[in-house]
């Protein structure tokens, strides 16, 4: 009766440690998702999501500082903006910083390439800066 656990054990190993080979994706695939992320947000324009998830505590206190909620800037700022598009280009990552290079545009307004900044908060990859 104990032959068919003695086989059973060693298969059940292999699917353990089969699982701890997936280290989930690297800092620049978060990176690369968290502007995503940030392209969507702004496409459905989610002032929300933008406030709470996607930018930095840093970049809130910015936008913040003209004495409005920071939804309520963004929306000023970006609620007339039609037919927004993001395109990521290069992603490089310095330890708990990134940039990425992108390339916007809007109906009715030129293209333009900028480079977003990030930073790493609590493991989560943020917009610190939206462009230079």
């Amino acid at each position: 009766m104990l032959r068919p656990v003695r086989y059973l054990a060693p298969a059940l190993a292999l699917l353990l440690l089969a699982g701890c080979g997936d280290s989930g994706p690297t800092p620049e695939e978060q990176v690369r998702a968290a502007v995503a992320e940030f392209g969507e947000a702004t496409v459905a324009k989610d002032y929300q999501a933008l406030c709470d998830e996607i930018l930095a505590p840093a970049l809130v206190e910015q936008v913040t500082a003209i004495g409005l909620p920071c939804e309520v800037a963004l929306e000023q700022g970006l609620g007339a903006v039609r037919d927004p598009r993001l395109t990521i280009g290069s992603v490089q990552v310095d330890g708990e910083s990134a940039s990425v290079e992108v390339r916007t545009s809007a109906a009715g307004e030129a293209p333009s390439k900028d480079t977003l900044k990030l930073v790493n908060v609590d493991g989560t990859w943020k917009i610190s800066s939206l462009g230079t």
